[in-house]
């Protein structure tokens, strides 16, 4: 690890992107009194945050080479993610790059290999690990509730942004590959995609299949052309099922299955239950995701969401890219 002088109150992280996320990312550090510069190419935007929330505006490059920034939020189109976050590494800063952290696994790798050998602290921006409920799904996971994992699904569906250089597919599903890969603790070994285009020649709704070594198997559906919004992640054990619906208010936000099964003469039978909603502590994903960025950089800690997972999902991603219907 690299030396780090400031302890996390003193830390100053820059935000480059004043897009929906970078702005998101700007408001958050601001409020943790983290913010130290933003970044845009175009310059009206950044006076208009740093009039808004502090620090100050600067030019990608004189960013680069202010000694005051400790680390840096990428939160630029997914294309230009790899070389900024390259660029970002070399001048020695830590870095938390958003997903994607590349459009292709051959630059996802070169931000690996460049963050192993620098030794910097280098994020992926997945936020929902870092989701209280997901943390408490987690832990009944680990402490055997579930029993043993056997198939995993998530519905990540609304009338969302639309992108020209990302599908539904590369868009969305990065989210809940990141929470299927952190619950089996290993990486699929067949995936297949299927999607439909509406609007034009990219998928609107995409299907991602996934089989695991375990012999756990996996289904992730997306959509950004879709009447309602549902955020729903469920987990089928041999002991119980488990659903986080981020859609829901806090207290039923995670949700435990104990249902009834036995057999008899007549084969398998099954009488389904009320569900025991989980005690989670409310808090921001993003706000939690930015501390975990703070608290790394000041400690040398290895994240939890080290740029390798983001690999790990563009691997995924480029093997699953859709066949169009």
């Amino acid at each position: 690890m690299t030396e780090t002088a400031a302890p996390a109150s003193e830390i100053k992280i820059a935000v480059v992107g004043c897009g929906v996320w970078g702005g998101n990312h700007i408001r958050t550090l601001a409020g943790l009194g983290a913010l130290g510069a933003v970044c845009d190419r175009n310059p009206e935007k950044a006076n208009e945050k740093v009039a808004e929330f502090g620090g100050k505006a600067l030019a990608f490059e004189d960013m680069l080479a202010d000694e005051t920034i400790d680390g840096v939020v990428l939160a630029l189109p997914p294309h230009e993610h790899a070389e900024a976050a390259l660029q970002v590494i070399a001048a020695g800063k830590h870095v938390l790059v958003e997903k994607p952290i590349a459009l292709s696994v051959a630059d996802a790798t070169r931000v690996v290999d460049a963050a192993e050998a620098s030794g910097l602290v280098a994020m992926t921006g997945h936020v929902l690990r870092y989701h209280p409920a997901f943390e408490a799904l987690t832990d009944l996971a680990a402490g055997g509730q579930l029993g043993e994992i056997k198939y995993v699904h998530s519905h990540r569906l609304g009338l969302g942004r639309f992108h020209s250089e990302n599908d539904a597919l590369w868009d969305i599903a990065p989210h809940d590959l990141s929470l299927i890969m952190a619950l089996t603790a290993e990486r699929p070994d067949a995936v297949h995609g299927e999607g439909s285009a509406v609007l034009n020649h990219l998928s609107d709704f995409a299907h991602l299949h996934l089989s695991f070594p375990s012999g756990v198997r996996g289904h992730v559906f997306t959509s950004r052309l879709n009447p309602y919004r549902e955020r729903r992640l469920t987990v089928i054990g041999s002991r119980a099922m488990a659903v986080f619906e981020d859609m829901e208010p806090w207290e039923k936000k995670l949700a435990l299955y104990h249902h009834e099964e036995w057999e008899d003469e007549n084969g398998f039978q099954s009488k389904m239950v009320d569900p025991e909603f989980i005690a989670i502590d409310e808090g921001m994903p993003r706000t939690r995701e930015l501390e975990h960025f703070l608290h790394c950089i000041a400690t040398g800690e290895t994240p939890r969401t080290p740029v390798a997972d983001g690999m790990a999902v563009i691997e995924i991603l480029s093997k699953g890219t859709v066949t169009h219907d």
